[in-house]
């Protein structure tokens, strides 16, 4: 970041400092595509993939689990 837009967000109070956040935050979520994903991101993120690969026949339907919740049957 270059020292004169640094300077100048220096000089923002708090309140404008969290409405340039929030609009930059705007811009970015507008552009997802554009944002580059760490690799150790996609590491995890597969990691999570496959474990719950492994326990997606784990569960039970749903009018199951209510019941055993509630002790309806």
């Amino acid at each position: 970041m270059n020292a004169a837009l640094t300077t100048e967000i220096s000089r923002l109070t708090p309140a404008e400092k969290l409405q340039l956040v929030e609009e930059l935050w705007d811009t970015l979520a507008a552009n997802p595509d554009q944002l580059p994903i760490p690799a150790w991101h996609a590491k995890l993120l597969g990691e999570d993939q496959a474990a719950y690969d492994t326990k997606s026949s784990e569960g039970a339907p749903w009018p199951d689990v209510r019941a055993r919740i509630t002790g309806k049957t």
